[in-house]
């Protein structure tokens, strides 16, 4: 499955990682791409293991916030 979340407060190399890092840290996640500029976030996803509501979770707790 795939779904593209927007995350706001993004605005360097190391925020794009750490986003990277905590949705891909995930079980489930099996890729996320980060576009800094626009700041939209493409995830590849195994809904049977993992949930919107987590990855946003993840993303929050990295201290972003998801619209």
């Amino acid at each position: 499955m795939k779904t593209t979340l927007e995350v706001k407060g993004m605005t360097c190399g190391h925020c794009q990682s750490s986003v990277k890092g905590a949705l891909e840290g995930l079980a489930g996640v099996q890729n996320a791409e980060v576009d800094l500029a626009t700041g939209k976030v493409d995830v590849s996803y195994d809904e049977s293991q993992v949930t919107l509501t987590d990855m946003r979770e993840a993303v929050e707790e990295q201290g972003y916030d998801v619209a």
